[in-house]
């Protein structure tokens, strides 16, 4: 029995069998039989003890009783269950556990004297807080889901950590405010909502034994030994970095997996261009079994053709059980060899691969003969793969760390900042010359002003569904005859079945398309269906002629994809046109005053500029600059919407095209990125920035159901008065070069998650015009302009 003293909670907790005792009291008012007369003589054993009805609060007691409990919980707690389930009687958050089935009391047993139960990575704050939500939701209606999975860690006997998932059943609980318990408002309820951390908020309004907890829950525990590695796993891979302690982290994974406390772990990288084996080259620590005393050698000489075909031609696993017996059949094996000279009984050796590649040999060891073998090698599938991500990772750094000097660190290095990398690389080529340590900075450049802009392709998503479903269709409809031709052919039971999987696909594809939907179909006629129609032995003519007609259209370049080749080409027909344009108008741009460009193809082009005194500080820089810039950009995304007016009737598809500009007057600092070789935000504050970019794109009028963004109109969204006042000065120098229509509409967006209050303004792009010579208006030009009209 495990009975702890309570954790502090809210609760005063009373073990009760009420609602048992009052169902089995149910049972023996019926007089119908075994069943109420067992029920009866149930109740006539406990009448002498009411403290099993009123509620125990004693844990002598709970003792005292333990075989009256076992009698009263005989129905939930069947004998003949209590070698396979592990269950106990508990209450939800606390460590208390009695009336536990032999399963649970073995295991308990095994872990050891010293062993001390408790819920993983819960505290008594977090205990506290649960509990008054379960309240909450009880008596408030609210909806507080703090729900997640609770675990057990409990040692086996041979040392290995084994996980265990708690699941409670609470039907046999009651909850009750006691006289003094606080009647909480909706405003408490909302102010508890937003302090969580405040535990003496929660105690205020929750104080302690303020509410009777009065009966049992049923804890069930089962294994999740594997899927627990696999989660912890996962998340200790993803923040792996560059020279982390992989060993210590993979060995206690596999540990876990394979129950075995003494199994070992090892990595030999292989270099398919080479067709070498080496120690790890992102890890030199990482100990290789296959190359003990040695840093690089030809497969060749390390493996045996066997084991190296499974390994680095076909790509599977390779398990010995028994090396000593393997020794014995292939004296001259040198691998054998090694593994034996370094102890080793049996050993697994798993391919880590991607794309197609094979990185290098994960090698489990163990000193004990059948400990490790080709059956249980295959356990191995639930956590390659993140392994596999994760070496791969690791590989990529080191090269990153390699290439880490100049041009092959920073070939996308827009011209306008090459001088700060270059400074870089010179302190680092002066300092490594010196033979000293020198760690490249982060390039960041402080004050300077963004502007983000847009070309976006409208309902393109819509286009290429209906593309896929059309294409989809098509090969189906011309697949499923055939399919037939060879169930009556053959007289293949299989054939039959495919035809009717085949005409499901059919039906799906002719409904909303789902995200799935185009992988599903095709991973199923690779599968199934081609090598099927490659068996073309013993067919009529009439038939291969079919098959052959059919395998070609659905061959890359066949018919069975023009739909999506048309909308792949109006996408890339578009972004070529938007970009050459974008990129040709920045050389001009560039001239007036440098600065940082950007531009990335999606369905449509976006672009970010950066401008300010720290991108050029050898130039002056002046405020002008930027309104300079904010008039081009509203001129480039003009002349794009005209060019697109005049691309779209060639285009295979006709599609068009929004256009938007995000305003934002407060300069920022950037810094650059170095895993994604790329500019970014520096600082929480402004993130803002890059979080409304990302929102405005499906944001709506306020109050109205109607999209931002709309066809053959410019839409600048904007924050403030001054940036109103401003932008709408561009708008009338443009409308008056008749790039624009007259009529400004001022709308409020509909607030986005953590944005709101942002405005816009949006206007109509005039396309009634031919298109224009290639001559921007600069800032001073508009200035002019307006002197003249007030003149």
């Amino acid at each position: 029995m495990n009975f702890k003293p309570f954790a502090d909670s809210p609760f005063q907790i009373r073990i009760s069998f009420h609602v048992l005792i009052q169902r089995l009291e149910e049972q023996a008012a019926l007089k119908d039989g075994m069943r109420s007369a067992l029920a009866q003589e149930i109740l006539d054993e406990i009448e002498p003890y009411p403290e099993l009805r009123e509620g125990i609060t004693d844990t002598d007691q709970i003792i005292k009783h333990a075989g009256i409990i076992k009698r009263l919980t005989g129905d939930i707690f069947p004998e003949a269950l209590t070698l396979n389930e592990i269950k106990a009687i508990s209450v939800p958050f606390q460590d208390v556990l009695f009336n536990q089935t032999q399963r649970l009391q073995n295991i308990i047993a095994a872990a050891g004297s010293a062993f001390d139960i408790n819920i993983r990575d819960f505290t008594e704050h977090q205990i506290y807080v649960s509990s008054c939500c379960i309240i909450m939701n009880e008596f408030y209606g609210t909806d507080f889901n703090f729900s997640r999975p609770w675990f057990y860690d409990i040692p086996d006997a041979k040392g290995v950590i084994k996980h265990y998932r708690i699941l409670y059943n609470a039907d046999f609980m009651d909850l009750v405010p006691t006289p003094g318990a606080p009647v909480l408002t909706a405003e408490d309820i909302e102010l508890l909502r937003d302090n969580y951390d405040d535990l003496s908020l929660w105690k205020k309004y929750f104080p302690k034994d303020s509410w009777t907890l009065k009966g049992f829950a049923i804890l069930t525990l089962f294994d999740a030994t594997v899927e627990n590695a696999v989660s912890s796993l996962k998340g200790t891979l993803l923040g792996a970095t560059y020279g982390n302690n992989l060993e210590g982290k993979f060995l206690d994974v596999f540990r876990s997996i394979y129950k075995l406390p003494n199994l070992n772990i090892g990595f030999t990288s292989f270099n398919d261009a080479e067709n070498t084996f080496s120690i790890a080259t992102f890890n030199p620590n990482l100990k290789s079994y296959l190359l003990p005393d040695h840093v690089e050698e030809e497969c060749f000489d390390t493996l045996c053709t066997r084991s190296l075909s499974k390994l680095v031609q076909e790509k599977t696993y390779f398990a010995i059980s028994d090396v000593a017996k393997y020794l014995q059949a292939e004296p001259d094996n040198v691998m054998a060899q090694r593994f034996l000279e370094q102890g080793i009984k049996s050993m697994i050796l798993a391919p880590i691969v991607k794309n197609g590649h094979l990185l290098g040999i994960i090698e489990l060891v163990s000193n004990n003969v059948g400990e490790l073998n080709s059956i249980n090698a295959n356990q191995l599938e639930n956590v390659l793969p993140y392994i596999t991500d994760t070496i791969d990772k690791q590989y990529s750094n080191i090269q990153n760390q390699i290439q880490a000097v100049i041009q092959n660190e920073y070939t996308t290095i827009h011209p306008s900042v090459y001088w700060k990398f270059k400074k870089e690389a010179v302190k680092f080529l002066q300092y490594r010359g010196l033979k000293k340590d020198y760690a490249l900075k982060e390039v960041t450049f402080h004050d300077v002003f963004p502007l983000y802009g847009q070309i976006d392709i409208k309902g393109s998503s819509d286009t290429r569904n209906k593309s896929v479903q059309l294409d989809l269709q098509e090969q189906l409809t011309a697949l499923i005859p055939i399919i037939e031709q060879l169930h009556l052919s053959n007289k293949d039971s299989d054939a039959e079945q495919h035809v009717r999987n085949l005409q499901e696909y059919v039906m799906d594809v002719q409904s909303a398309l789902r995200a799935d939907t185009e992988q599903q179909i095709q991973n199923y006629l690779e599968l199934h269906i081609h090598p099927l129609l490659k068996e073309t032995d013993d067919l009529p003519v009439k038939t291969k002629t079919a098959i052959e007609k059919y395998l070609t259209q659905a061959g890359k370049e066949g018919d069975f994809h023009q739909n999506r080749r048309k909308y792949e080409t109006t996408v890339a027909m578009i972004n070529e046109k938007m970009a050459l344009l974008l990129d040709r108008a920045q050389v001009q741009a560039q001239e007036v005053f440098p600065h940082y460009y950007e531009r990335f193809k999606t369905d449509g082009i976006e672009h970010n500029l950066y401008i300010g005194a720290t991108i050029a500080p050898a130039k002056n820089f002046d405020i002008s600059y930027l309104y300079n810039l904010r008039l081009w950009q509203l001129q480039v995304l003009c002349e794009m919407e005209l060019e697109h007016h005049y691309l779209k009737p060639y285009l295979p598809y006709a599609l068009d095209v929004t256009s938007l500009i995000l305003a934002f007057s407060l300069p920022m600092s950037i810094r650059f990125r170095m895993d994604e070789k790329r500019f970014d935000v520096d600082g929480t504050y402004n993130a803002r920035f890059e979080i409304v970019k990302k929102r405005i794109d499906k944001a709506v009028i306020k109050n109205t159901t109607e999209r931002l963004t709309a066809i053959g109109k410019l839409t600048i969204v904007y924050s403030n008065h001054d940036e109103e006042v401003e932008y709408k000065n561009y708008i009338r120098f443009l409308q008056t070069q008749k790039m624009l229509e007259d009529e400004i509409e001022m709308l409020d967006v509909e607030d986005l998650q953590g944005v709101s209050g942002l405005k816009a303004l949006r206007v109509r792009i005039r396309y009634n015009t031919s298109l224009p010579v290639r001559k921007f208006f600069t800032y001073t030009e508009m200035q002019q302009q307006a002197k003249t009209i007030s003149i």
